[in-house]
């Protein structure tokens, strides 16, 4: 067994190697000295993919929760640097287009809810059995989350707005409506591999 780090002076000197290896080994000062040397770096490619000051804040975490928790990265196939990297470019895209899917299919949704009504019998049908699914999808979610994607797609709203208007953190409401879009998506994707 290795001995605990004592200081964070000591901590200074151990490679990002050591430092996971001392992580992984229970010691508790690696995690924080991997996240002071790297953590700028895994927030700086999360808003460059992002483009959102909350959600790479968010990543940031998501990536440090990750590390400290998987296996996953090898000291021995290369740096914790480029690993981190690599990492966080990969789950901001994984978000954007989680995002942009669920952000479609809610569109798309208000959208058939606008048509003119000079559609044909078939096409209004389709539309229906469309509305009915998302319908559903959107009852699978939390109270929460429903209540912010019903303001920012039915209503109109800003995230901003919706915040002032429910007297929430603009970050809870974007973690909200972020989570809801997946899940929503989610549940739309498994009905869709159940239908025949």
């Amino acid at each position: 067994m290795q001995p605990e780090l004592s200081s964070s002076a000591d901590n200074l000197t151990l490679t990002d190697a050591a430092l996971y290896n001392a992580m992984r080994a229970g010691q508790r000062y690696a995690l924080g000295q991997l996240y002071a040397r790297h953590a700028a770096l895994v927030y700086g490619l999360a808003l460059k993919v992002l483009g959102d000051t909350q959600e790479a804040e968010d990543l940031t975490q998501d990536i440090f929760l990750t590390l400290s928790r998987t296996d996953s990265y090898n000291p021995q196939r290369g740096s914790l640097r480029t690993y981190l990297a690599i990492l966080t470019r990969s789950r901001a895209i994984d978000r954007v287009r989680s995002r942009k899917t669920a952000t479609n299919l809610l569109s798309r949704f208000n959208s058939s809810n606008e048509q003119d009504a000079a559609n044909s019998p078939m096409d209004y049908v389709f539309e229906q059995e469309q509305t009915q699914e998302v319908r559903a999808a959107l009852a699978q979610l939390s109270e929460h989350q429903q209540e912010v994607l019903r303001k920012a797609y039915y209503e109109g709203m800003t995230q901003a707005k919706i915040a002032e208007q429910l007297d929430l953190p603009l970050g809870t409401v974007k973690a909200r409506a972020r989570q809801g879009l997946i899940k929503l998506r989610q549940v739309l994707q498994a009905q869709e591999s159940e239908s025949p």
